[in-house]
């Protein structure tokens, strides 16, 4: 059985650029590169689809952190729920 060939970013990405080029057919690049035609065409797809993304990070950096910092706070607020809630348990077993 053969194993699963894992390639890099940069690979993906230089294939999926000549796909798009259309300088040669997704056959000729998946023969020269030794992978399978289907490969070539789902990373040219997922270049196309993320292109968008690449001129809009600035906001979206922006959005993660202040949603990592809202979660942190909110994991403040559940540790110091907890604590009163086991005292309170403590507090009540003692009565």
């Amino acid at each position: 059985m053969s194993k699963r060939r894992t390639h890099s970013p940069e690979f993906k990405a230089k294939v999926a650029m000549e796909a798009i080029s259309g300088r040669k057919t997704i056959q000729e690049i998946a023969a020269g590169h030794a992978i399978h035609p289907i490969q070539v065409s789902q990373w040219k797809r997922q270049l196309l689809d993320g292109a968008s993304e690449l001129f809009g990070r600035g906001k979206k950096t922006k959005d993660k952190d202040e949603g990592q910092a809202k979660e942190a706070e909110l994991f403040q607020q559940i540790g110091r729920l907890q604590m009163e809630l086991e005292w309170l348990k403590k507090k009540s077993q003692l009565l």
